[in-house]
């Protein structure tokens, strides 16, 4: 008798037991499935904010396309004033930003720039302006540390590699200042090559104006008289005779 109540006992405990632990388990589901819903909605709010920032609408891109307009006539405060508003859209942050610089408004210029990098940090030009910036504003170890990154993202950048020769040269480090522009020579010469080819194509397939184009966009590159410039010439050459006897057949 005293066996089958032990036996009882047991087997009711165990059953509690069991009874406890899938009630945990299903809690514990339950929890994990909350979380996953509300992670599930984070992401999903994210992505609609990023969707946002990446497609402005219609309205966005027209009044950033005038305000460009006015930009390029060199009216500055008007571009300001008709971007008021645009902080989620990254090219009219900069070019907001560009606008203030180039008025002397170094503190607006600087806020406009973050921004605009804090949406789209892989904005370049952004990172460029604000080095210049911060260069003015004498924060030199400030603009050091944006081109440091810049570079560590993007090592064959030349203007970054150009601007921090010139941020060396200001702290009196001439022979860092030498490196950094040998490197912005060594990619400039590549960067050449590539327009060189780009040039030889064009010409190849009668577009001699494209391929005069490149040709002088990869002279600009290359300053000193190198075989690669000699390369160039020659072919300039080579383009600008053939076009003239074009002209005398016709």
């Amino acid at each position: 008798m005293n066996k089958f109540i032990t036996n009882k006992f047991i087997t009711n405990k165990f059953i509690t037991n069991k009874f406890i632990t899938n009630k945990f388990i299903g809690i514990k589901f339950i929890t994990i499935k909350i979380f996953l819903n509300l992670t599930a909605g984070i992401s999903l709010i994210v992505l609609l904010l990023t969707s946002c920032a990446m497609k402005p609408d219609t309205q966005t891109i027209q009044l950033y396309v005038r305000a460009s307009n006015v930009y390029s006539m060199g009216r500055f405060s008007e571009v300001i004033e008709m971007l008021q508003g645009l902080d989620n859209f990254p090219p009219a942050l900069l070019l907001r930003a560009k606008s203030e610089y180039f008025l002397g408004d170094l503190e607006n210029a600087e806020k406009s720039c973050r921004r605009a990098i804090k949406i789209r940090p892989s904005m370049t030009e952004a990172s460029l302006y604000l080095t210049r910036i911060l260069r003015e504003k004498g924060d030199s170890a400030g603009a050091a540390l944006v081109l440091e990154n810049m570079l560590a993202d993007n090592p064959a950048d030349i203007r970054s590699l150009r601007l921090a020769a010139e941020l060396a040269s200001d702290t009196g480090k001439f022979d860092e200042a030498v490196v950094l522009l040998d490197r912005a020579a060594g990619y400039s010469a590549e960067s050449a090559l590539v327009l060189l080819d780009r040039a030889r194509l064009h010409w190849i397939n009668g577009k001699s104006s494209e391929a005069l184009q490149d040709l002088s966009r990869a002279r600009a590159m290359l300053p000193w008289d190198t075989p690669l410039l000699r390369s160039i010439s020659n072919l300039e050459n080579s383009i600008s005779n053939l076009e003239n006897m074009i002209l005398e057949v016709r």
